[in-house]
């Protein structure tokens, strides 16, 4: 029969066959807390793992985190330690000078893609036809506005190939009677942004140097034509491609898993792209991405008392003290991963729909389970008071707020993708020329609509603009084909026959008679009968 110890005797033989080599450099203790305790117990009952304990707050009530910031935990619904910073009152509106000189969808698009912009790229593209194809090549700006409203109307034309715009079942009837398909293509393949002969040198020190100019122009135009309201949200955009480039992106939460990286500043109200900038890689001067980027793109919009909305790649306690110095507060989720979070506010077995409020200097930490072992934390710097909602899921104003201006995003995006311009290229300059026209798309848009007052659906705003932007070419094109009818004999040399020109009731006819309106020669098919009239009614 196998003897029954107690548990001191248990506890001792475990202790007698221990190696203390097999630990990691801790003392290992078992000893039971008193013999009366020992003796209670029966052999026969298991002992059960004690849980492990949360950390816990000081007895003054405050928690210190592993950066060494000191946090103290609040009241829900109390008023905070602090007193935020004047927020800014004014809605989104364009400024004293886009106003005064926008009056049509195309001066409001040349807000953005200014006349200097294509004169640019009229420049490049034309030097490289003319050193790689014919030294006769040439381009004139109303064609390349003409080839621009095609690009735009290619957005909103979805066919399954380049060729197909053009198909007698498949094309767009403004895109056939602006440019030919081949001349399309010609420009197209010729299409440049910058000198080739100096871009080697230039892109030693820039890597966007074979777009960078005009990319800068773009960027500025943004800037200095809208002033945002309080509410600007900064996120990333990854602009699907796949062209060969060193900073071309691979994220595989996205989409499109491959694609060119931008940082994007918008207004929250209008939907207004207010900054942006591309990411080229590491930056060499070792500052953090992140702060590093908020801190660039808001810079226009600082010491105003605006508000920047971040996901938790931004947001840190950091650079809510870094803006708080500019007048600016943040409102963004944050890693609970990161050194500032308090040691007492990581726990993740909290009850659902609970809430826990830290406050420091100039900032709150807001602490919401949405649902068991589901943690969201806010940081923001422009609440003085985390009150929850009278609903059944209490959720906090920090957090309600969050969703609300973080939402914008999801919304920009759609936008973004439902008519956009991007195409298979195999340049990455023509990516990122696609990505901008975009933009300045919406932008105009949004412009458009506020110093106009007309409410008007993006996609007959966007079909209008490509009709205004292509109606020089296609008036100059008219007038051109009318010269050469103009020109040509009224009848054929004798004994020859013309083809007729006209072709509504034939294929190939022949004819000798010219219209008398637009010069074309006519078959009999083809010719409009008059009825017999008098002098009178002439």
């Amino acid at each position: 029969m196998q003897r029954r110890l107690s548990t001191r005797q248990a506890l001792e033989s475990i202790l007698s066959k221990v190696n203390p080599c097999d630990s990691d450099g801790d003392n290992i203790d078992l000893q039971p807390d008193s013999d009366s305790e020992l003796s209670e117990l029966s052999s026969d009952e298991e002992t059960v793992p004690q849980p492990k304990k949360n950390p816990r707050l000081s007895t003054d009530g405050t928690d210190t985190a592993k950066d060494g910031t000191v946090w103290r935990e609040e009241q829900v619904g109390e008023h905070l330690h602090f007193t935020p910073i004047e927020a800014y009152t004014g809605d989104g509106e364009p400024t004293d000078k886009a106003r005064s000189s926008i009056s049509s969808r195309l001066q409001s698009f040349f807000c953005f893609i200014s006349l200097e912009m294509l004169h640019s790229i009229q420049e490049w593209t034309v030097q490289h036809a003319q050193q790689t194809e014919h030294d006769d090549w040439f381009m004139g700006l109303p064609e390349l506005m003409a080839f621009v409203a095609i690009v735009i109307l290619r957005g909103l034309t979805k066919v399954p190939a380049l060729g197909d715009c053009w198909s007698a079942n498949l094309g767009n009837p403004q895109i056939i009677r602006t440019m030919s398909r081949d001349r399309f293509k010609g420009i197209m393949r010729h299409l440049r942004f910058d000198d080739r002969s100096t871009r080697s040198d230039r892109a030693k020190t820039d890597k966007f140097a074979a777009i960078s100019n005009v990319w800068g122009s773009f960027v500025t135009n943004c800037i200095t034509s809208y002033n945002p309201g309080r509410h600007i949200i900064v996120d990333e955009q990854l602009f699907p491609s796949k062209t060969c480039c060193r900073f071309l992106q691979y994220v595989a939460t996205k989409p499109d898993k491959f694609g060119i990286k931008f940082w994007v500043a918008y207004d929250l109200k209008s939907k207004y792209i207010c900054n942006v900038l591309p990411y080229l890689g590491k930056d060499p001067s070792g500052e953090r991405l992140s702060e590093n980027v908020v801190m660039r793109l808001m810079e226009p919009f600082l010491d105003k008392g605006r508000n920047v909305t971040t996901d938790n790649f931004f947001t840190s306690l950091s650079l809510s003290q870094q803006l708080l110095s500019r007048k600016t507060t943040i409102l963004g989720s944050v890693n609970k991963t990161r050194r500032e979070i308090p040691q007492s506010a990581r726990q993740t077995d909290r009850d659902e729909f609970t809430t826990q409020v830290f406050s420091t200097t100039g900032a709150t930490l807001t602490v919401y389970a949405p649902k068991r072992k589901k943690t969201v934390y806010i940081l923001s710097s422009m609440h003085s008071m985390v009150h929850t909602e009278n609903s059944t899921k209490r959720k906090p104003n920090t957090v309600a707020l969050y969703n609300t201006t973080k939402s914008g995003v999801d919304v920009i995006d759609q936008m973004m993708q439902e008519y956009t311009v991007r195409r298979g290229t195999r340049r990455w300059p023509v990516a990122v020329f696609y990505n901008m026209v975009d933009m300045a798309a919406l932008n105009a848009h949004v412009l458009y609509q506020a110093c106009t007052g007309r409410q008007e659906r993006r996609v007959d705003f966007l079909a209008k603009l490509a009709s205004e932007l292509a109606h020089s070419h296609v008036d100059a094109k008219k007038a051109q084909k009318e010269e050469l009818l103009r020109q040509q004999p009224s009848t054929p040399a004798p004994g020859k026959r013309a083809t007729s020109q006209v072709k509504h009731q034939c294929k190939n006819n022949h004819a000798t008679v010219r219209c008398v309106d637009c010069y074309r020669y006519t078959c009999g098919k083809c010719r409009r009968e008059i009825p017999w009239q008098c002098q009178d009614c002439e």
